[in-house]
């Protein structure tokens, strides 16, 4: 399932180029997107042509979605421009590569919420990088597959529309797996500079969409999670 060097990655060109490299992995080595790859395959609803616009756009939003997660120091990212990028959910104010990092990282920034903290099913103030990571591959074991539906505008200013879907095969916060299909849908628009880098990211989602269906499951004690995300193969796929 997992290892620690990753030859070849089709969807994201980046990984496979850099995983013979000296880069920083924050799990100890480059991710393996085996399980979830298939996950996509499996469930996807398009598949776009080599060369398509289509298939440029997912190319790019892969490698960066794996750098985002995966490396470490984030001037080793090829996919940004580390002194200009923003990243906006929902029209909130921009946060720059350092404010993501003291935030947190990991899937932190990507469920920000203004919902009072006694109402949020998922409070994001009160976890890590690493403890979001863990909660969320704990929960979706064959990892939270990513397509694009719909290309409006290709590069440099991307507009995109797409799905995220995953199995809850295991815990979260608490809660029973259900074993449903969870899905989020949402938009996003990515700006490049004249390097292809990214220098702006702004998401448009309903974070609900994914937490609601994760908190159907009955209350259970925390020992299945603990030891489900104390896996190393888990802790290392996408």
């Amino acid at each position: 399932m997992a290892s620690s060097s990753v030859k070849e990655d089709k969807y994201r060109t980046f990984l496979s180029e850099d995983s013979e490299k000296n880069i920083k992995w924050r799990y100890g080595g480059p991710p393996n997107y085996d399980l979830v790859n298939k996950l996509f395959e499996d469930g996807r609803t398009k598949e776009w042509p080599p060369g398509s616009v289509e298939e440029e756009v997912q190319t790019i939003v892969k490698n960066w979605e794996m750098e985002m997660f995966h490396k470490v120091d984030l001037q080793e990212s090829r996919s940004v421009d580390p002194e200009k990028y923003t990243f906006s959910l929902n029209g909130r104010k921009p946060l720059s590569l350092e404010e993501k990092r003291k935030l947190g990282g990991g899937y932190i920034p990507l469920l920000q919420t203004s919902l009072p903290e006694k109402l949020r099913p998922y409070n994001p103030d009160n976890e890590t990088a690493d403890s979001s990571h863990k909660a969320f591959t704990t929960t979706f074991p064959r990892g939270f597959a990513l397509e694009i539906l719909q290309v409006y505008s290709g590069p440099p200013n991307i507009v995109y529309k797409f799905r995220h879907w995953g199995y809850m095969e295991g815990p979260f916060k608490g809660h029973a797996p259900t074993g449903q299909k969870i899905e989020l849908y949402g938009m996003a628009i990515f700006t490049l500079n004249e390097n292809s880098k990214i220098v702006k990211v702004e998401f448009f989602y309903d974070p609900a969409e994914l937490l609601g269906g994760l908190l159907e499951g009955p209350v259970v004690d925390g020992t299945a999670e603990d030891v489900v995300s104390s896996c190393p193969i888990l802790r290392n796929t996408g």
